[in-house]
Order: structure tokens, then C-alpha cells, then sequence
């Protein structure tokens, strides 16, 4: 059966129509994704995860290892509109926001214009690279799915994600984003280059591309990722996980309660956003897979990439050596399973 909108046939099906319960047509749209961007399985099942927890995603990674080309992919594969921003030293908020028009032959004169930020998905390119007042108009949207401009509160479409990419090499001219806006995304996700195998399916993926225009085919409706979110609402999670997930927080705040070494690198701990975030992902996690109910695992795979942004390390740590990721490594080593 195919949705109308204004007598013009959409290129979405109602879920219905794909003989496949909720979580089968997230696979499936997973699997989809995975067909255009190859040896990054990982890194399009954490985008997944950002959309199903109703976050935001920061992408951090080389140039040319497929960041813009995942969106995209999710973009053309889901009923959604895409705007990508690119980040620059004289970008103004009013270019990711809008601004009122003045409109003479209107009754109200001014017209709210409304900027690429207005969305499903908004793919922010080099985010670091705009300057705080660009960064701030940011958060309002990124938070509370809304923008303030000229006293006037705008909403955003219900289905809305920011998905920012940042060079982690080159920081000459970038502006390093503040605490308080890392703390608004869901998970930082590191991207790596693919190995040796995947290199080879590139080239010649790319290469079949430029002969023939791949088969198109239908768009998942944006239903199916609200009908998902209330799916993975439903997912319990035991005292004993709740217990886990407070614990691995708790670590990060006061960390000579468990370790003298985690107290040496860790000066700030992560805000109760991280555990809201480690609960939403964990439960994700957990429906992917097939269950109802959350495990340690489904924790600690989702430990990573909510934490890595959020912990403050010491002049102690950068100095033998030690990123995020090891002390979280250590913090999990540390951390008894409830």
C-alpha cells in the first residue's frame, strides 16, 4: 500500500507493506546502508543507535572515511528530508538557524525564514571549525527540539538528529566545542580506516557506481523509528544493570573510590546525561539483539562511545600516554558486574 501526500505518490511503504515485524525492518535498513558503505558495519549500527535513542551522534574521523556518505545512506534509505551545514570561521548563527524577512506586502512584515537546521537530519560538517556563537545555536535545537529567534519559539520536525563530523588531526583555525555541547551528544563515535579487504570492495563498489546508477529502492517510513523507540521503551532493565550502570558513572566522578590510578587521570566525571545516555543505548543494544531485557554486555558495548566525550582527563594522563579509551578501559577492569 503506498502513502499520499497532496496527490503525489511518496517513495515510502507503510511498514505493512515489507512482511517484516519493527525490528526486522531496522536490520533490514541497517543491512541496506551497509551495502553502499563498506567496512563500517560498526559505525552504521551506532548512527542507528544515536536515531533510535532520540540523540545526537558526533562522527570523529579522518577525511574520506565514508562519515557524509553514511548519512546520506541513511537519508535516501528512511522518509526523511537531509540538510548538511558546513561549518566555517565566518559562519553566522543566522545561517543554521534562519532569520525574519522583512515582507512589506504581509500583514506580520516580518517573515520567519527558517535555516538548514529545520530537518530530519542534519549532517554537521567539521563542526568544530565555527565559532562559540555558531556552536550555541546549536544547543537549543540539539536539547530541546526548538530555535528562539526574535522572541519567537520555532519547533522542530519530530523526527530530528545532528550528526557532527570533526577532523581529530587538524586543529589549526577550529574552534574546540565546549563541555556543555559534547555533553548534548548521545555518543562520540571514532571512525578508523577499513582493513585491507574492505579497501578492495571500495575501489570496486565506487567503481560499479560509476558505470550504472544503483537500483533504488523504498524508503522506510519515519513510523517505523517512532514504532521502534516505543519497542525499546518496553526493554527492562534489572536492578542489578541499574546498579552497573550507576557504579561505571560513579567511577568517573569519584575515582579514588575505586582506583588510585583512575584518580590520577580522571579530573571530571560524567554528567547524569551519561547515564541517561548509557541506559537509552544499552536498551538499544539489547533490542537489536533480540531481547527484552538488558545484560552487562549490552552495557559495556555501549560504554565507549557515551563515555569517551564526557570524561576530563588530567595533565597526569596525557602525560603517560592515556585517551579516553584506556581509562575507560581501566574503569571497566575495575568496576565489579552487579
Amino acid at each position: 500500500m503506498i502513502i499520499q501526500r497532496s496527490g503525489q505518490i511518496t517513495r515510502s511503504f507503510i511498514i505493512t507493506s515489507f512482511g517484516m515485524n519493527t525490528r526486522e525492518q531496522v536490520l533490514e535498513l541497517q543491512q541496506r546502508i551497509g551495502e553502499s558503505i563498506i567496512g563500517q558495519e560498526d559505525v552504521i549500527s551506532k548512527i542507528l543507535t544515536g536515531l533510535l535513542t532520540d540523540g545526537n551522534i558526533l562522527l570523529e574521523g579522518l577525511p574520506g572515511l565514508a562519515k557524509t556518505r553514511a548519512v546520506k545512506a541513511l537519508a535516501s534509505n528512511l522518509d526523511c528530508k537531509l540538510s548538511r551545514i558546513q561549518f566555517t570561521p565566518d559562519l553566522l548563527p543566522s545561517d543554521v538557524t534562519g532569520t525574519e524577512v522583512y515582507q512589506p506586502q504581509s500583514e506580520e512584515k516580518f517573515i520567519f525564514q527558517q535555516g538548514p537546521i529545520f530537518s530530519n537530519l542534519v549532517l554537521a560538517d567539521e563542526i568544530n571549525r565555527a565559532p562559540a556563537k555558531v556552536q550555541s545555536a546549536l544547543l537549543e535545537a540539539m536539547e530541546e527540539r526548538q530555535v528562539s529567534v526574535a522572541g519567537k519559539t520555532h519547533k522542530m520536525e519530530p523526527l530530528f538528529m545532528v550528526l557532527a563530523t570533526q577532523n581529530p588531526i587538524e586543529q589549526e583555525g577550529t574552534y574546540p566545542l565546549p563541555e556543555a555541547q559534547l555533553d548534548r551528544f548521545v555518543m562520540k563515535v571514532e571512525i578508523t580506516y577499513p582493513d585491507h579487504d574492505s579497501e578492495i570492495k571500495i575501489i570496486r563498489l565506487v567503481r560499479e557506481e560509476s558505470k550504472a546508477k544503483p537500483e533504488t529502492k523504498p524508503a522506510f517510513p519515519q513510523s517505523l523509528i517512532f514504532d521502534a523507540r516505543k519497542e525499546i521503551n518496553e526493554v527492562k532493565v534489572n536492578d542489578a544493570a541499574e546498579k552497573y550502570i550507576a557504579d561505571i558513572i560513579s567511577a568517573t566522578r569519584y575515582p579514588g573510590q575505586f582506583s588510585k590510578e583512575l584518580e590520577k587521570w580522571i579530573s571530571y566525571g560524567a554528567s547524569p546525561r551519561g547515564s541517561i545516555s548509557l541506559d537509552k543505548c544499552s536498551r538499544v543494544a539489547a533490542w537489536l539483539a533480540g531481547r527484552d531485557y538488558v545484560t552487562a554486555d549490552d552495557i559495556r558495548a555501549s560504554v565507549h562511545d557515551v563515555l569517551r566525550h564526557r570524561l576530563i582527563l588530567s595533565y597526569e594522563a596525557n602525560v603517560a600516554g592515556m585517551n579516553a579509551d584506556k581509562v575507560i578501559d581501566e574503569l571497566l577492569k575495575t568496576v565489579a558486574v552487579a
